[in-house]
């Protein structure tokens, strides 16, 4: 399904209905974050939580405060943003509402190279192994835009979905194959091919820091652009869009966001699909909506880590499964609505 839209609908949201839906995104994200801090798998007093950082005497729960939840908590923050930047993203350059990363390749260019990376490299610790996520992202986002532009008509929404499925498959039963014969790979990565937020300290957040914030910067630069290049690229190019070049700034875009967060929190499935549709719902907005999508995926992530929790606590489980769940019964929601709508 392509994202079709009448010359009415291109029409830009009123400017007060999309201040105000990205200002209550922001404040229950905030909301979130201090409950992702304070009540985890068992809970701490705001009096113990402002304690661990305007008195820090070392205590136990200052501890899994200073050390466990904030870094978590950031780390889902950075992440969510990526997945909800990307997720737009990847959605107005293939004019396809059901567009995520998993359909351009990019978990499965990152899953391969990190399995390879653990299973027949040896590099186990996160700091040596982010990286091939990050360089197998790249080749996938390449792969996937060579194939698509192959042949007349350069690189359609149409041919970059299609090559990004298939390029998937592919990678996938590669990585598949590596755990079959080096299941070491599978023991130390079976948390993080599920998508998981725990046991990562600080520098992991400030490592994908920078490719966060170029990764954005990126995406703000054609955002107009990709408004364009989302009603057609015949119509783009009359309104004097660049297709080709937005849509390689778009896609080295999603590169750094997709790299980073798979690499740091596994390749966690529906933020970057859901994000988008939401922050478009919240305000009303039909183009694509960068800052509310990047709020929305970052409020996803931290509250689904938050349920993982506590939902079977003190058992934790991998947010990577609550995503998928939350996911479910969100493309059950949609397929009611599209009844009715009918």
């Amino acid at each position: 399904m392509l994202l079709t839209r009448t010359p009415e609908d291109a029409r830009p949201a009123a400017p007060p209905r999309r201040v105000a839906g990205l200002v209550v995104a922001l404040a229950v994200l905030a909301g979130v974050c201090l409950l992702s801090i304070a009540i985890g798998t068992r809970n701490i007093s705001p009096a113990t939580v402002w304690d661990a950082f305007a008195h820090y005497t070392g205590a136990d729960d200052q501890v899994v405060v200073r050390d466990l939840r904030v870094p978590r908590t950031v780390l889902g923050l950075l992440a969510g943003v990526a997945f909800g930047l990307s997720g737009a993203v990847i959605q107005a350059v293939t004019r396809n509402p059901l567009a995520d990363t998993q359909v351009l390749g990019v978990n499965s260019g990152a899953g391969l190279f990190v399995v390879f990376a653990v299973g027949v490299l040896g590099r186990t610790q996160l700091d040596q192994y982010i990286w091939f996520g990050i360089a197998g992202v790249a080749v996938a986002l390449v792969l996937v835009y060579l194939l698509g532009s192959a042949g007349r008509g350069g690189a359609t929404p149409i041919r970059l979905t299609l090559a990004g499925v298939a390029l998937g498959a592919v990678l996938d039963g590669l990585a598949t194959g590596i755990r079959l014969v080096r299941p070491r790979a599978f023991d130390y990565l079976r948390y993080w091919d599920i998508g998981t937020l725990a046991g990562r300290p600080m520098h992991v957040a400030l490592t994908i820091l920078p490719f966060v914030a170029v990764g954005t910067l990126l995406a703000l630069a054609v955002a107009r652009e990709m408004n364009a290049v989302a009603l057609g690229d015949d119509l783009a190019k009359t309104l004097g869009a660049r297709t080709t070049r937005t849509r390689a700034v778009a896609l080295l875009s999603v590169m750094l966001l997709t790299a980073v967060a798979t690499a740091a929190a596994g390749p966690i499935s529906f933020v970057a699909l859901a994000a988008p549709q939401l922050a478009r719902r919240l305000t009303r907005t039909p183009g694509i909506a960068l800052a509310p999508s990047a709020a929305m995926g970052a409020f996803l992530l931290v509250l689904s880590d938050w349920l993982a929790q506590r939902l079977f606590a003190p058992t934790q489980l991998p947010v990577g499964v609550v995503t998928v769940a939350v996911g479910g019964v969100y493309f059950v929601w949609l397929l009611i609505r599209q009844g009715r709508v009918q």
